[in-house]
């Protein structure tokens, strides 16, 4: 019998074990509970900013050792980016700056449950997505591999960077039920009777940059590099080594709604949606690195307002 590559093995291993539904859920659980057992709480104190409700080095993980050692393998990869996946590090960003605490902070996009909820429309592609299909837009926007990628031969949903992340999401998500939204996804979104137009937002950057002195500086530095906090820092917000400007935070209205939830790190919830959207135009104004392939996002679907680096 022909062996499959053992890469398409572990992709299929992935996919049967993120449907898993066998451990951890009952029947009968509330959301509010489940969430409790599952994520740190948004409103928890800087003691908090290292804990992990699951850490596949001291959790269980599957028998098998391939599989296993994929999932870790992603964590390292989810907590330390540059350090783990050193090939697609475009810039100086983590999966873990955006989903703090291994992706189990609640209000700060967690990655619990992901997995079952793929696969899953893209409007910027137009297309179904499956979760490696995100996960390798994320290390080409987010973690801008696309500057280190070359363009012939574009990350692939089998690279095994990417099928490692890929495991670790499916390990988080086990014990839950496929293809169901969780009360905890998708939180942090202003409402769209309190938007306001990217145009007006641009005329009023002084506001944001004022919030982002007395709000935000303290953390990350009024250049917006981030500044130590003991042996962490957060990442970049703009310049060379931030996200791209095809990247999901780089849309003015997406930044705003986890400005809005999750910040300020120590009072998260005490900005309004004004101040948070002002912040979020500041930020999206600040230079930073090019995606080459823009031309090819939003074929079928209008482009978004608040997607500032498109031209309309």
């Amino acid at each position: 019998m022909t062996k499959l590559p053992l890469r398409m093995c572990l992709a299929w291993a992935i996919r049967l074990y993120a449907g898993s539904i066998a451990s951890g859920q009952t029947a009968d659980e509330s959301a509010d509970s489940l969430k409790a057992r599952l994520l740190i709480p948004c409103n928890a104190t800087m003691v908090h900013a290292w804990d992990l409700p699951r850490n596949p080095f001291r959790e269980s993980v599957p028998s098998d050792s391939h599989l296993a050692g994929q999932i870790r393998a992603g964590f390292e990869i989810f907590m330390d980016t540059p350090g783990h996946a050193r090939r697609l590090a475009g810039n100086s960003m983590s999966c873990n700056n955006c989903h703090p605490n291994g992706g189990q902070k609640e209000l700060f996009a967690p990655m619990v449950g992901v997995a079952g909820c793929y696969p899953e429309y893209n409007k910027r592609s137009g297309r179904l997505f499956s979760l490696e299909d995100r996960i390798v837009e994320c290390f080409m926007r987010s973690i801008n591999a696309s500057a280190v990628v070359n363009s012939r031969n574009r990350l692939s949903t089998s690279s095994p960077e990417v099928l490692a992340v890929a495991a670790y999401l499916a390990w988080l998500s086990s014990g839950l039920e496929v293809g169901k939204e969780f009360a905890w996804r998708g939180k942090n979104v202003i409402p769209s009777s309190n938007l306001i137009s990217p145009s007006t937002l641009k005329l009023n950057l002084d506001a944001g940059r004022q919030l982002f002195t007395d709000r935000c500086s303290n953390c990350h530095g009024e250049d917006g590099q981030g500044a130590w906090i003991g042996d962490k820092r957060p990442g970049p917000l703009w310049g060379p080594q931030s996200w791209n400007d095809g990247a999901g935070a780089a849309r003015t209205y997406t930044l705003a709604g986890m400005i809005r939830y999750a910040m300020p790190y120590m009072d998260p919830g005490s900005l309004t949606d004004e101040e948070a959207l002002e912040i979020a135009a500041y930020i999206t104004s600040r230079p930073r690195p090019k995606y080459p392939f823009k031309k090819d996002d939003y074929q079928k679907e209008k482009v978004p307002v608040d997607a500032v680096y498109y031209g309309k």
